[in-house]
Protein backbone atom coordinates (compact mmCIF):
# COMPACT_ATOMS: atom_id res chain seq x y z
CA UNK A 1 0.00 0.00 0.00
CA UNK A 2 2.78 2.43 0.91
CA UNK A 3 4.65 1.68 -2.30
CA UNK A 4 1.53 2.46 -4.34
CA UNK A 5 1.16 5.74 -2.50
CA UNK A 6 4.80 6.64 -3.12
CA UNK A 7 4.62 5.58 -6.77
CA UNK A 8 1.52 7.71 -7.28
CA UNK A 9 3.31 10.87 -6.17
CA UNK A 10 6.67 10.06 -7.69
CA UNK A 11 5.46 9.39 -11.26
CA UNK A 12 8.93 8.73 -12.67
CA UNK A 13 10.35 5.64 -14.29
CA UNK A 14 13.80 5.27 -12.78
CA UNK A 15 14.64 2.16 -14.78
CA UNK A 16 13.96 3.94 -18.07
CA UNK A 17 16.04 6.94 -17.04
CA UNK A 18 18.93 4.65 -16.12
CA UNK A 19 18.60 2.79 -19.42
CA UNK A 20 18.82 6.10 -21.31
CA UNK A 21 21.61 7.52 -19.14
CA UNK A 22 24.63 8.82 -21.06
CA UNK A 23 27.14 7.53 -18.47
CA UNK A 24 27.53 6.03 -14.99
CA UNK A 25 27.68 9.40 -13.23
CA UNK A 26 24.19 10.22 -14.47
CA UNK A 27 22.94 6.87 -13.16
CA UNK A 28 24.40 7.60 -9.73
CA UNK A 29 22.74 11.02 -9.75
CA UNK A 30 19.39 9.47 -10.59
CA UNK A 31 19.69 6.96 -7.75
CA UNK A 32 20.72 9.64 -5.24
CA UNK A 33 17.93 11.94 -6.38
CA UNK A 34 15.41 9.12 -6.12
CA UNK A 35 16.27 7.87 -2.65
CA UNK A 36 17.56 11.01 -0.91
CA UNK A 37 14.11 12.52 -0.23
CA UNK A 38 12.96 9.29 1.45
CA UNK A 39 16.12 9.06 3.54
CA UNK A 40 15.73 12.67 4.65
CA UNK A 41 12.08 12.10 5.58
CA UNK A 42 13.02 9.00 7.58
CA UNK A 43 15.74 10.95 9.43
CA UNK A 44 13.32 13.78 10.13
CA UNK A 45 10.72 11.33 11.46
CA UNK A 46 13.31 9.69 13.72
CA UNK A 47 14.50 13.08 15.00
CA UNK A 48 10.92 14.14 15.83
CA UNK A 49 10.28 10.78 17.52
CA UNK A 50 13.51 11.05 19.53
CA UNK A 51 12.72 14.60 20.67
CA UNK A 52 9.13 13.69 21.61
CA UNK A 53 10.28 10.61 23.51
CA UNK A 54 12.83 12.57 25.56
CA UNK A 55 10.62 15.52 26.50
CA UNK A 56 11.03 16.56 30.13
CA UNK A 57 7.64 18.23 30.61
CA UNK A 58 5.81 14.86 30.68
CA UNK A 59 7.98 13.38 33.42
CA UNK A 60 6.39 12.96 36.86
Amino acid sequence: MLMNFIAFFQQINVEEKIKNAPDNRYEIGIMIGTYLPFVLLALLAYFIYYKAKNRKDFDD
